[in-house]
Parts: C-alpha cells; structure tokens; sequence
C-alpha cells in the first residue's frame, strides 16, 4: 500500500493523541508549548514519560526504540546504573557550592588525558556556551575581531555564531563558492553579520581565496569534522588537513566542535582525522546527560584566560553533579564502547545503501560515527557533500512520511534526518530498525 502524508500524519497525532493535548496545553504557558523547538515532531511533540537503556516511553506508554537520544546525548542510554550511582552518591553531599569541587578536576583530567590536543579545560553549562567562550578566548589571543565558520555549521544560538546555520535558496545567500552570512533569527542584530566569515564545506579553493581575502582579521574558524544540527555533512580528510596547514600559515587558530562528534573514537573524531586543533569544544556525552560544555585547548592558548586578558566565568561552570555524572559516563566509554557502537552503525549504513542501490530507491545513508544521517534524495544515487546540497537534492515529502511512520511504528529518529545509537543497543533493534525503514521505502515508492 502506498503511504500517502495525510494518512501518515494521522495516524502518528492518534499514536501521540495525549502528546497533541499537553503540546496545546503547553503553548498557555511556554512559546510553542516547550522550550526547545527542535522538540517539534510532525504536527506536534512527543512527550516522555520515562527512559530506559535504548528506550524511551511516551505519556501514551508507547516503547520507543530512541534513535534520538537528546540529540545523541545520551550515548550510554537512558538511567545508566553506575550514572545514577555518581548522582546519587554527589546528591547526598551537596549540589551546588560557591568553591571548586573535586568533580571539575577528575572530569578535567579525563578529557586531557584522552585528547591529545587538550592540556587545559574551562567548563560551561552548554556546549553553547561554549563555543562562545571559544570564539572570545581566539579573539583575546589573536587580537583579530572576525570568526569564519561553514555555512550549514551549527555551534548554539548565541549572536555570534546563529549565522547562516540554516539559511534557504529563498534568502539570496550568494553563490556556492561564497555563501553570504545571513542571521538565522529575527532578534540578531544586523550588524553581527559584519564579523562573521561563511566557508563552504569540503570546497578548499573556495575555503582558502575567503581566508586569505580577509586573513589580517579573522581570528578563527570553528568547524564540525561532520555536521550535525544544520545537516549532516562529512569533511573530506584532505580538506581538512589542508584547512589545518592554512590557517597555521595565516595565524587563525583552529577550533573544531566536537560536541557531536566526540562519540566517533576514544580520542574524538580528530583523533581519527589526525587533526591537532588549537581549540576544542565538548558538550553531551561528556555530561552523562546532564548539562555541561567545555572547552578544551592548549596551555598557550589558555594563557590569556589564566591571566584573566579573556575573562569568563558563570555560576553553574564545572557543576559538581554534571561533572561526576560526566566522569562515570566516560569511564563506561572505553575503547570497546566505541567499537560496538560503530559497529552497528556501519552494519546499518552498509545494509540500507546496499539494499537501497539494488532496488534503485532514491535513499542513502551517510556519515561516519554513531550519529549518522539518512536521506530520500529527488534521484537515485545523489550525495550529501554540502550543506546545499540538502536544498537541491532532498525530497521532503518522502522524509516527513518516513519520520512520522518510523515513530508510528515504534522507533523514533530525529526528523530531520539524523539517527543516534547508544550503548545498550542490541543486534535485534539495529535489524528491527534495518527491516522497518525498508518497509516503510517500499510503501513510499509502492505503484498502488
């Protein structure tokens, strides 16, 4: 039977009919009926209840296999044991101090001795945060005002980096070899554009003539080794390391977001990249689940932090209960963690495209670690090299089906096509999760 949306959108607001309520109910006291508007699935969000290991279940008391994870947070799952003990264990001597904690050091340590490009950590509350108090300690260093950063890159909703994240052909944001910096909010001011530098994913000409162009004054460029919240998008290893040596050569220091990524192998993604940045920023995963950013760099660098030439502080930085929830979550994250979950990621990836080739769907999946991205492309065989290549390749018919009809039937991916994997996972959901989206492409794609 052919999926029709309509059909789709009905029977997932009858699936979540108790979710539709509480979203409604939600808007008389939240803007949009929740905090975060990523939440929004279909028509509405689908409210939790309770999580456990790979599952989440709903307010209805559906099962969800949670391909979602808090936006690949939750690596380890849902109420991981030895997590809970570390809450647990610094709830009972106190949550929150005006003095450091033996928490913050032990963290600090785990990420500099997995890391090689960290020697000194500063903690925040959000890899948000985070990436701002990156971008003014590279300012404060270099003395330069301008930060580039890729077009498609999504580095937290501060004004200076909420630039052309997600921007749409209908905005004019200039040609492929030179994107304009376009605000992704009303409420930014315009003027913040002035300061931001857009490159172009996996283009190094293109990358290198903007850098050179305006070299005196920018002072870094942020980039995801593989994008996540504005598309998935995986950088060529050349281009980076290219990127690496130029802007070495210009005196722009280096900064990659690893908020996502640092669940790709025990040293991070530039790990596998063999990328030494000047700067790193964490988030996620580090956090065990609760709310933490850092940023990660090295002695010289932190120098001018040190000396308080950049200043940055913030109540909650380095909390002890996100800090030792951190610290349990990165002890269970040991070499063979990583192995398992890129295992079935690459079990998934080679069975869907294989499959999906042979049959000529117009459907891939693409990236290179436990949160990977998934695609109904307008033709057959079409890839995902840029961020803009979403615009002219995707078929958005096809993925709203598909992301109301996996969470229909039990599974539950972000909707904009991305999917994250944690630990407790087993063989039968990944093949569960394998066979179900080729029935749900056979039905889209069925003649009757």
């Amino acid at each position: 039977m052919k999926l029709d949306y309509q059909q789709s959108l009905k029977n997932f607001s009858e699936a979540f009919a108790l979710s539709k309520a509480k979203t409604s109910d939600g808007i008389n006291f939240i803007p949009g009926g929740f905090s975060r508007r990523t939440f929004n699935y279909g028509p509405h969000a689908v409210f939790a209840e309770r999580g456990e290991g790979q599952y989440v279940w709903t307010i209805e008391g559906r099962r969800l296999l949670d391909l979602n994870g808090n936006f690949s947070t939750n690596v380890l799952g849902h109420s991981h044991p030895k997590v809970v003990a570390a809450i647990q264990e610094t709830l009972k001597n106190g949550y929150s101090f005006g003095n450091p904690v033996n928490h913050e050091l032990a963290l600090a340590k785990v990420l500099c001795e997995r890391i090689d490009s960290v020697e000194q950590v500063k903690f925040f509350c959000s890899a948000s945060e985070a990436c701002l108090g990156a971008v003014r300690i590279a300012r404060g260093y270099t003395g330069r005002k301008k930060l580039a950063k890729f077009e498609g890159g999504y580095h937290g909703f501060s004004d200076d980096l909420a630039i052309s994240t997600h921007p749409s052909p209908g905005n004019f944001p200039g040609p492929d070899f030179n994107p304009k910096a376009l605000p992704d909010s009303d409420g930014i001011p315009p003027y913040k554009t002035e300061n931001v530098v857009i490159l172009v994913q996996n283009d190094f000409e293109a990358c290198e003539k903007i850098l050179r162009g305006d070299a005196d004054d920018i002072s870094c460029v942020i980039m995801e080794l593989q994008s996540s919240a504005g598309g998935v998008v995986a950088l060529d290893p050349e281009f980076v390391r290219k990127m690496r040596e130029l802007t070495k050569e210009l005196g722009i220091l280096l900064i990659v977001d690893e908020t996502v990524t640092l669940r790709a192998a025990y040293g991070g993604m530039q790990s596998i990249y063999q990328v030494t940045p000047d700067m790193t920023v964490m988030g996620k995963m580090i956090g065990g689940g609760l709310p933490i950013g850092a940023v990660g760099g090295s002695r010289a660098v932190f120098g001018v932090v040190e000396a308080n030439q950049v200043m940055i502080s913030g109540t909650h930085h380095g909390h002890p209960m996100a800090c030792a929830a951190g610290v349990a979550a990165m002890e269970v994250m040991d070499e063979g963690a990583y192995k398992r979950l890129n295992q079935m990621a690459d079990k998934i990836k080679s069975e869907l495209n294989t499959w999906a080739r042979k049959s000529g769907y117009p459907f891939i999946v693409f990236g290179s670690l436990s949160v990977f991205g998934y695609a109904f492309t307008k033709e057959a065989g079409q890839q995902i090299s840029t961020h803009r290549d979403y615009w002219h390749k995707i078929d958005e018919a096809a993925m709203n089906i598909y992301a109301l009809e996996m969470a229909t039937r039990g599974y539950f991916p972000v909707h904009r096509g991305q999917v994250g994997l944690s630990l407790p996972m087993t063989d039968e959901d990944v093949s569960g999760y394998i066979e179900t989206t080729k029935e749900i492409i056979e039905q889209i794609y069925s003649e009757t």
